[in-house]
């Protein structure tokens, strides 16, 4: 049986939207084919056997509790282990094994201890934002040293490139004067650290 897909207006027509004499000439006989096709479908009700009504009553009338109840009612399992197979088991799991504590694993990504340094005397806090703790310009505070105006702080990172910039008093990004910087696409100067 071919899967017929009838014009747009034709399925208008099927639906009621529109009459027979509403189509364009050219669409009238596939209409009147449509048409056709859905005055010959069987339209009675459907009548379930007397076990399936009783059955979907059951179903309707049972509390949805009633059965996550019995899903997580305890219940004891019992396994019977057959020798013949234990063996061939343990086998596969001690290959396994061997194999994992055998097979070549990754290289731990190297780490670096960076410390950045800000000379910013008329701050009264600085921070790090950056790639590497997803520009939160509240996560790496950094601590001022002396009267002077340096605040660092220290971190180990991953080697890589990473983007930062500072963070002055909450609302002045600064990008690090030691350091490269390029254009963040928004107006502003990242400074970047290759490790």
């Amino acid at each position: 049986m071919s899967k017929h897909e009838f014009h747009p207006l034709v399925k208008q027509l099927l639906d009621g939207d529109i009459t027979l004499a509403d189509l364009p000439p050219e669409l009238r006989a596939e209409g009147d084919e449509a048409l056709r096709l859905l005055a010959a479908v069987d339209r009675s009700p459907v009548q379930l056997s007397a076990v399936s009504e009783h059955v979907m009553q059951a179903i309707a009338q049972r509390p949805v509790g009633s059965v996550w109840r019995r899903v997580m009612q305890p219940r004891e399992l019992r396994l019977r282990i057959r020798p013949w197979l234990l063996a061939p088991a343990l086998a596969i799991a001690a290959a396994l094994i061997v194999f994992l504590r055998t097979a070549p694993t990754a290289a731990p990504a190297s780490l670096v201890t960076v410390r950045f340094v800000l000379v910013a005397p008329e701050a009264h806090e600085v921070s790090l934002a950056g790639t590497f703790n997803q520009w939160d310009a509240h996560a790496t505070p950094l601590i001022r040293s002396g009267p002077t105006g340096v605040w660092t702080a220290t971190l180990t990172l991953p080697a890589g490139q990473h983007q930062y910039a500072f963070v002055v008093d909450g609302v002045r990004w600064v990008p690090d004067p030691g350091a490269p910087a390029v254009d963040d696409g928004f107006g502003r100067r990242n400074s970047v650290l290759t490790l």
